[in-house]
């Protein structure tokens, strides 16, 4: 009687994973597989214990790859590689400072020290936009 079962169990899945479809998630196949692995080493004991040692060595070897399967960690879904940085344009630091194209070093400087006066953390500004300050500020003074 086990046998049907364990043949049904196997032409269940079989059958499921011929449809190209997932039959199991990673979670419910590691329950399922432990407690396959359990019937089996139980029958396998079973069967031993009668003298059908040939049954037995195959249902140990398929307890032993249950349990293998039910503790190997499947492949974690990837990471996706931050977005490429891309300078900022003279264009947009200077519409972010609020300085003409033509500005003067001096003239950067007083507009980043005004702007990042309010924006700065410290002073109830956000770090993302006294990052955006000091990227503008940088660009700038670097031509």
């Amino acid at each position: 009687m086990l046998y049907l079962a364990f043949g049904a169990a196997i032409l269940w899945l079989l059958v499921g994973l011929g449809r190209g479809q997932t039959v199991f998630k990673r979670r419910e196949w590691r329950l399922l597989s432990g407690a396959f692995a359990l019937a089996a080493f139980a029958a396998a004991a079973y069967v031993g214990l009668r003298g059908g040692w040939e049954i037995s060595i195959i249902l140990v070897i398929l307890g032993l790859w249950l349990v293998t399967s039910a503790r190997i960690n499947g492949p974690r879904a990837a990471v996706p590689p931050p977005p490429p940085e891309r300078g900022m344009s003279r264009q947009e630091a200077c519409s972010i400072l609020g300085v003409g194209p033509d500005a003067t070093a001096d003239e950067i400087q007083a507009a980043y020290s005004r702007l990042i006066r309010m924006a700065h953390p410290d002073k109830g500004g956000t770090t993302g936009l006294a990052a955006q300050l000091n990227a503008a500020r940088d660009r700038l003074l670097s031509d």
